[in-house]
């Protein structure tokens, strides 16, 4: 079982840990609800350093992620962030992940962490014949997320770090507390077209919660300096992975491995807007292209159950006239709305809005209808 770089100080906290990707990670230090309220009011702070790091340098970085990224980075401006999958040739998804364009020929790719050495060996693969360096940094980083409507005053006068110019899903080298503007972690040296070998100190304006936040990749003892920095000043409340995955959740946001997976692809998710078809090419495009204009047979959708019974993981779903037709992928009593809702993969044929379904939950059977998969809006600073 591995440990993040702030294991001690969950333990100090007496967080409730669990086994999560291969990691030891807190899923609750108080309550799941309390945590969940203090990101959606207030300001929460994440554990996430069991995420990924790969960089990708040199003359065909770009070219390179093009090849590999569902998303357009082409002519990306220095700072911006995409979000997108990588595929297999039959549009089944290898991972969801997040693009930063550092500099011209450097990019950071942010991978999950339960997929970090899937990924890599399929990134290896696909770098044959493409002039780069390509590094897995997993292990030289900490990460932490500050999330919430208070976020963007924590990090400044708490961790002192500007980031009120950043808007959301770009990104900046972070400056030392002391000014200095070239805090990296140092790397191998990279190949001729590449900037450099080190990787800088960055935070980026992004999140996985629905608010407004921050994502900071550095160092493991930096990573301890802004976590202790943050917990001592009482404005930001320490939150578990419990709490991330209902606050994920309520905004429709996926999670690999439930609304996604290898047999589940970008346009079965409706993720479609993430997948740019006019790229020249990109592993995977002939096959979703085929779904995307035939229609994929099975859809991502949102249902409300007409009762508070709560439906969870692999519950079969079916028609109003009793027939299976798929199964639950997340499901919760939200908090923030106070319904009973799930997101769930089931035939197309009954993924239209309105339609009647029903959940099999243990041995009842529970109506229920299809709705908008965002069970609750957004609060992003555009």
């Amino acid at each position: 079982m591995k440990k993040t770089c702030l294991y001690d100080k969950h333990v100090a906290l007496g967080a409730l840990m669990s086994p999560f990707a291969g990691f030891d990670m807190p899923i609750q230090y108080t309550n799941i609800t309390d945590e969940h309220q203090a990101v959606r009011t207030a300001c929460g702070v994440f554990d996430v350093s069991h995420m990924g790091e790969v960089t990708v340098r040199g003359k065909d970085a770009e070219r390179y992620v093009q090849h590999i990224f569902t998303n357009d980075v082409k002519n990306a401006p220095k700072g911006k962030i995409y979000y997108g999958m990588m595929c297999y040739e039959d549009g089944g998804t290898v991972d969801d992940l997040l693009v930063y364009k550092m500099d011209e020929g450097d990019f950071f790719l942010v991978i999950n962490a339960a997929n970090i050495d899937k990924d890599w060996a399929w990134m290896q693969e696909q770098a044959k014949g493409f002039d780069i360096d390509l590094q897995n940094r997993s292990d030289d980083y900490g990460q932490i997320a500050v999330q919430g409507p208070q976020a963007e005053q924590v990090v400044e006068e708490v961790l002192g770090l500007e980031c009120k110019e950043l808007v959301f899903y770009t990104a900046a080298p972070l400056s030392s507390p002391e000014g200095d503007t070239n805090v990296c972690i140092q790397g191998n040296e990279a190949p001729s077209g590449a900037v450099g070998g080190a990787t800088p100190f960055i935070i980026s304006r992004t999140g996985y919660t629905g608010e407004d936040g921050f994502e900071i990749y550095a160092t493991p003892e930096y990573i301890n300096e802004c976590w202790d920095k943050l917990l001592a000043s009482g404005r930001c409340k320490p939150c578990g992975l419990g709490c991330r995955d209902t606050l994920r959740f309520e905004v429709g946001l996926p999670l690999y491995g439930d609304e996604l997976s290898q047999d589940i692809t970008p346009i079965m998710a409706g993720l479609g807007m993430f997948v740019k078809f006019d790229k020249d090419e990109f592993v995977g495009k002939e096959a979703l292209l085929k779904q995307k204009t035939e229609g994929a047979s099975k859809r991502i959708v949102g249902i409300e159950l007409h009762d508070k019974a709560i439906p969870r993981h692999g519950y079969t779903v079916l028609s109003a006239e009793g027939e299976p037709i798929g199964e639950v992928t997340t499901g919760y009593h939200t908090i923030s709305s106070d319904k009973s809702v799930c997101m769930a993969l089931v035939d197309a044929t009954y993924a239209k809005l309105g339609t009647e379904v029903q959940v099999q939950i243990r041995k009842k059977v529970f109506p229920g209808t299809v709705v908008k998969k965002q069970f609750y809006s957004k609060n992003y600073k555009k």
